[in-house]
């Protein structure tokens, strides 16, 4: 039965994206961050470790561990690398470790193009035909609707941080964006989308979510067996041998790890629904109302699974913000439907909001850089330091050139959308994931110096060294994070025993939180704490045996 669409595009709506314009744009929010930083506490840091231990060859590939702590969920991620690792021995570890994952967002990026593309590309999609003709063409609309969804996905404020870190999450990402394609693509690509599903869910299993494989396996089978598409029909029986190899691997790996809440709470649940999904939340939710009729319709079935199993599994885990990353690609697919049916209003409400948000915040992030290099004014330096003790600024020129050019790309950006250029589909998310890419870029090369003391653990390790002796080639420190043992690893190059207790430590030194009681047969050396660190009780105890 054909139903009423929503979508009224016109023939000029369906411009699609400069060529030239969205690679850089993809280039401003995928390099910053990549290049002169060390791993940030805590997941970044630990995954880190993982991929250290193995290529330095303290851990065996097949079970990476921390201090003698293995590591849970499937070694996958951890595999990448430490690969790049031993592959490229010139580069700075952690820089090396980085450039596979750099790949893995972009690989994000490509699959939500394409799985919107193809989504777009469906019968039930495509917007109202004019009496006379010039209603948008097929190819064109599609096109269109991918840029805005690669938008979308680019303006989440939830992937920013967590789509730059070396962590398994990344690689579930990845898996599941794959999968998206695999399933969009199966009427229109026959051999690629079958192997995007065949590969995407064993991933996803080996990257630590060997459930959230086996719901989104089961449920593209259901969806698939009830498609009038043929070629989707055809594609069961590789989602059946895909589950099968997902299943397998998690049980290879000993990955069906269930971290599961009994009470989550509501209110930061929501809180975290509220910002981390912005904007393609609240766009996601106007597609489902506008197109509620059509609700078995592919383009909007096959992104609503995608979006549910996440869904769930952030309310099962007690609002876990990594297990709510793998809905932000379906997210953005539904909000890219959304902009055939929105209003000149609500887009014009969005570019003035993404106008003066993300330009006080580009002038906050300029203030504090002036005050770094001049001193002047006075205030935000001082907060730096009263917030990271023992910071001291440096200058670096490339950084500033960036961040120049940064800043004049947006105003740029800004004078073409409020000169009334209004047909293109995508136009209402320019703003937002310009802004976005802005405000990493400067922070990443305005901030990152301050923000690599702060937030990562080199600098405690350096204070620790400077009440050892050079020949200290071991440390005790059970019950500690990972995080911080990772760093007394690489950082320290002690060997480190993260198990057991100090009565049974072979180590002449331990690290132990403050407040704690110092063991019999041990003195305390000093109390460190990282230039963070604030209150009575933070901070570790340095001990030596007596």
């Amino acid at each position: 039965m054909n139903l009423p669409t929503p979508a009224i595009v016109a023939e000029r709506g369906a411009q699609r994206l400069p060529r030239l314009a969205l690679i850089l744009l993809c280039a401003a929010y995928v390099l910053p961050g990549l290049f002169g930083r060390e791993p940030w506490r805590n997941a970044d840091l630990t995954a880190f470790g993982f991929m250290a231990s193995i290529a330095e060859g303290r851990a065996p590939w097949w079970q990476p561990a921390i201090a003698g702590i293995p590591a849970e969920g499937g070694p996958l991620p951890y595999w990448l690398g430490a690969l790049a690792i031993k592959a490229l021995p010139f580069l700075d570890a952690p820089f090396a470790a980085r450039l596979p994952y750099a790949l893995v967002l972009i690989g994000v990026l490509v699959a939500v193009w394409y799985a919107c593309f193809h989504l777009a590309r469906t019968e039930a999609a495509q917007p109202v035909a004019f009496a006379f003709g010039g209603e948008a063409q097929v190819v064109d609309y599609a096109r269109a609707l991918a840029d805005g969804a690669l938008l979308a996905l680019m303006a989440s404020l939830g992937l920013l941080q967590l789509g730059h870190e070396t962590t398994p999450e990344l690689l579930q990402l990845l898996a599941v964006s794959t999968y998206l394609y695999g399933l969009a693509a199966a009427p229109f690509r026959h051999t690629q989308a079958r192997i995007a599903v065949l590969l995407a869910l064993p991933v996803l299993a080996a990257s630590g979510a060997p459930t959230v494989a086996c719901l989104l396996g089961a449920l593209g089978v259901l969806l698939n067996h009830r498609s009038s598409y043929r070629e989707a029909k055809a594609q069961r029986v590789w989602l059946l041998g895909s589950l099968t190899l997902a299943v397998l691997a998690a049980w290879a790996f000993d990955g069906w790890a269930w971290r599961v809440s009994p009470e989550p709470e509501l209110g930061p649940l929501l809180s975290l629904l509220a910002w981390f999904c912005w904007p393609s939340g609240p766009l996601a939710l106007w597609t489902l109302w506008r197109w509620r009729r059509h609700g078995l319709r592919r383009h909007i079935t096959v992104p609503f699974i995608a979006l549910l199993v996440p869904l769930l599994a952030c309310v099962a885990m007690d609002g876990s913000d990594r297990a709510l990353l793998l809905a932000l690609p379906s997210l953005a697919i539904l909000a890219a439907f959304a902009l055939p049916t929105l209003s000149r209003g609500f887009s014009a409400a969005v570019d003035w909001f993404s106008v003066f948000f993300f330009s006080a915040a580009a002038l906050f992030f300029w203030l504090y850089y002036v005050s770094m290099q001049t001193g002047w004014p006075a205030r935000p330096l001082a907060n730096m330091r009263r917030l990271a003790e023992g910071f001291e600024p440096s200058f670096n020129l490339l950084a500033l050139l960036l961040a120049i050019a940064a800043t004049a790309a947006w105003l740029a950006l800004v004078r073409w959308r409020t000169a009334r250029h209004r047909h293109a589909l995508w136009k209402s998310l320019a703003l937002p994931a310009g802004g976005v890419a802005l405000g990493w870029l400067l922070v990443m090369s305005l901030l990152l110096p301050a923000l690599d003391y702060a937030r990562g653990n080199g600098p405690l390790v350096a204070r620790l060294k400077a009440h050892l002796p050079a020949d200290a080639g071991c440390m005790a420190a059970p019950g500690q994070s990972l995080a911080t043992l990772s760093a007394l690893e690489w950082h320290g190059g002690w060997h480190v025993q993260g198990r057991g207790t100090l009565a049974g430590a072979a180590c002449q030194h331990a690290l132990v939180d403050t407040g704690e009681p110092t063991p019999p047969g041990w003195r305390v050396i000093a109390h460190v704490r990282r230039p963070t660190d604030r209150g009575n009780n933070a901070g570790f105890v340095l001990l030596e045996r007596q």
